[in-house]
């Protein structure tokens, strides 16, 4: 690439401020035009274009990292980050309607299905804390990366025929309406940032740096508790989004009964 283009040597890169500063805008201009689309250059590949030190390169490619530009993993290249999946606050929603409604390939690696007792678990749901729940596990996956880790328990009393079900690419309501009958009409949900431990880092791929949302649902049919479920998303591939006007701030669809798409 000659310096008219916009990179090459540090004479390309015009503004104040410190060489990496400058350096890390070069290289968010020349993301948003689709230069790295095949592949993000490394360190020193980048030092070599440039002309810079690889400590600098280090600094401009944190901030691409922290803003969720480009991820990488403990000892692997960086890479341009996958498309973020969106999906609107205030519904009862499927976290993977919303993935393929980004037109990225889902599908779940099965963990764990079984039948155990959870004392936690049946706390929230308000049962005994010796009744015994249908227990499943799956690492969420997105264009073959891993997006969530997600954990459900339900009463076994209602929903044991899910044990012989294939959650390979298969939502868990549809198999609850299905094999069950029941149909989930509400319940609520809470929302916050967190730091993934070191094995939730490397079940997610996600480098240290990256936050997830920890997501805990109470999930009801008919007023009754019948799903606790708690899902770790990684924050670099995932986003709440609200309306709001200089009124109102509107969460997405505001009746709690209804429903937005086929929750899974």
């Amino acid at each position: 690439m000659s310096d008219a283009d916009g990179a090459g040597s540090t004479r390309d890169l015009p503004g104040a401020g410190p060489l990496w500063s400058k350096l890390r805008v070069n290289l968010e201009n020349r993301l948003a035009e689709g230069d790295f689309n095949d592949a993000f250059p490394g360190e020193l590949a980048l030092a070599r274009e440039y002309g810079l030190s690889r400590h600098t390169i280090r600094e401009a490619l944190r901030g691409l990292r922290r803003d969720g530009l480009v991820t990488a993993a403990r000892g692997r290249t960086s890479r341009v980050a996958e498309t973020a999946i969106e999906q609107p606050m205030g519904a009862l929603y499927s976290l993977f309607t919303s993935v393929e409604s980004a037109g990225i390939e889902q599908y779940s690696h099965v963990r764990r299905l079984d039948i155990r007792t959870d004392k936690d678990a049946a706390a929230h749901l308000g049962i005994a804390e010796d009744t015994p729940l249908v227990y499943l596990e799956r690492l969420r996956m997105a264009d073959d990366e891993p997006l969530a880790v997600d954990r459900v328990w339900l009463p076994a009393t209602r929903t044991r025929p899910l044990l012989d079900a294939d959650f390979g690419h298969t939502s868990l309501y549809e198999q609850l309406r299905i094999s069950c009958g029941i149909r989930l009409t509400g319940g609520r949900e809470r929302i916050r940032a967190v730091v993934p431990t070191a094995s939730e880092q490397l079940l997610l791929g996600c480098p240290p740096e990256v936050a997830a949302l920890a997501v805990d649902r109470l999930g009801c049919a008919d007023g009754e508790a019948v799903e606790w479920r708690q899902t770790l998303i990684r924050g670099d591939r995932f986003s709440l989004t609200a309306q709001f006007t200089p009124h109102t701030y509107r969460f997405g669809n505001t009746d709690p009964t209804a429903l937005e798409g086929e929750p899974r």
